[in-house]
Formats: C-alpha cells, structure tokens, sequence
C-alpha cells in the first residue's frame, strides 16, 4: 500500500534531477532493500520538521536505513556536487558566466544542544554557546563553500580556509570578497590575497537607525534565511560537526532544485 505524500516530498521532475546523484549503485542491487525515493524524501522530512531520527513517520524506511543512506552521501559528497551543477545551471539562466568573480562571506552561531555540547564553544558577541557555520555565497546567494568550527572562533580566522574551498568550487574565479568587520586586520587580508582574492570590508552607517540594509552584505544573509526553512538547522543537534555541515549542503541542494524546476516550468 502506497503511503500518503507529504508536503515535504521531492516532486517527479526534482527526483529526475536529483536521481542520478544520490544513486551510488544500481537500483536492482541485491543490497538494496528499500526505495531510494523514499529513503530521500524521508531526509527532507526530516530536515524540514526537525524531528529526531526515531522519530520519523513509520511509513518511511527505518530511521537507520535512513541515517546509513545519509552517512553515505555524506562521505560520497553527492551534495556538493548537486549544488555545484545547479549553481552553475542557475547561473545560465540568470544570464551570468559559469563562474562568479565575486563571492560574500559571512557567519551565524548555532545554539548548541546536549548531542553537540562537547565540541561546542561560547560566541561572546551573540552571548550564545554553539557552533559557528561559515559560509561563503556569490552575488546570487548561491551556496560556494561551507565550514563549521566552535562559535569561539574568529571570523577573521577562517578566511584561509573559506577562501581555499571556494576557489576549489569556482575554478579559482573569485578576485573579490564582501564581508563585515569581523573579518577586518592584516591577516585576513594576507590569507585572502594568497588565494587571489581581494577582501572589502562593508561597514555600517555611522549615524545608523534600526535596520539597515547594507550593499552586497544583504544577500548571504538572505542566504541564512533561506536554512530557516529547515527546522533541523535551527540548532546544532549533531554530533559531528562534519553532520551538521553535510546537512547545510543538502538544504540548499533542495532550495536549488526546487528553483531550477521551477524556472524550467
């Protein structure tokens, strides 16, 4: 008996893009004992309700064939690459080159809960114990590169490594990154240049009142809104941080393909 759908469920034309990524072996394999479909749309369920694992509806495969299903994509990084070919194909339609020459980056704290205690640290600036995600987008909001640490780590810090990953993902493309001014001093402007990129740092008015939308800055943390859809990203509820960075990969792998569908209707 087929299950009821769920609003979360992938449609017929997202599974036809999707198929051929999260498919690691054929799909009349011996090992195979549940739907692969099903094992999908029973992760977005879980992402956008936020659920616990056992908790998911028993019309979906076990939540340990889901979890094992996952850990495998994870360590296959068949979501970085979805996202990478669907940047690549909104980019395409939005009329710009293949690759971006400018990049934003920026990050959030997590509040961290007792699965993610023991790795977590304490963000003076948000008064929030957690993890720190660090993200680098381009001038669309599309995802370039992830990096998760404790939330007592500098932004400043991270820029070798952000700006590394997202010259890997663009071709080394990038000549210009926006940030805040947590990422201003001569150390991240020297980790920036080694990679070729240019840091520029846009400040707030100084005469500021209320909310204030900044040039350029605006569309990362669009960017972060857009995880406030999933439930599961609200807090850092992993274990690992390598889970919670794979889990951001396949929330804006689902944002994308929904777009790129619905531009091709």
């Amino acid at each position: 008996m087929k299950r009821k759908p769920y609003p979360s469920d992938c449609s017929d034309a997202e599974w036809e893009f999707a198929a051929p990524y999260v498919t690691l072996m054929t799909e009349d394999a011996p090992q195979r004992n549940y739907e692969l479909r099903e094992i999908f749309n029973a992760l977005r369920y879980l992402m956008r309700s936020g659920c616990t694992w056992r908790l998911l509806p028993h019309d979906f495969p076990p939540y340990y064939a889901v979890h094992s299903q996952l850990q495998r994509w994870l360590k296959a990084g068949v979501f970085e690459t979805m996202i990478h070919d669907l940047r690549v194909f909104l980019r395409w339609a939005d009329e710009r080159k293949e690759h971006p020459t400018a990049a934003i980056l920026d990050s959030r704290t997590l509040q961290s809960t007792p699965e993610s205690g023991a790795r977590a640290g304490y963000d003076g600036a948000k008064k929030r114990k957690g993890s720190k995600v660090h993200l680098a987008v381009d001038t669309l909001g599309h995802l370039l590169a992830l990096y998760v640490t404790p939330a007592n780590e500098q932004d400043r810090d991270q820029v070798k490594q952000l700006c590394a990953a997202l010259q890997e993902a663009t071709d080394e493309s990038v000549e210009l990154a926006f940030v805040d001014q947590g990422y201003t001093g001569e150390r991240a402007a020297e980790a920036a240049a080694a990679h070729g990129i240019q840091l520029e740092v846009v400040k707030l008015p100084e005469a500021k009142r209320g909310f204030v939308l900044l040039p350029r800055r605006w569309v990362v943390e669009r960017s972060f809104g857009w995880t406030g859809r999933f439930r599961r990203l609200a807090r850092d509820y992993e274990r690992l941080a390598e889970t919670l960075k794979g889990l951001h990969y396949v929330a804006f792998a689902i944002l994308f393909v929904k777009k790129l569908v619905e531009l091709l209707n």
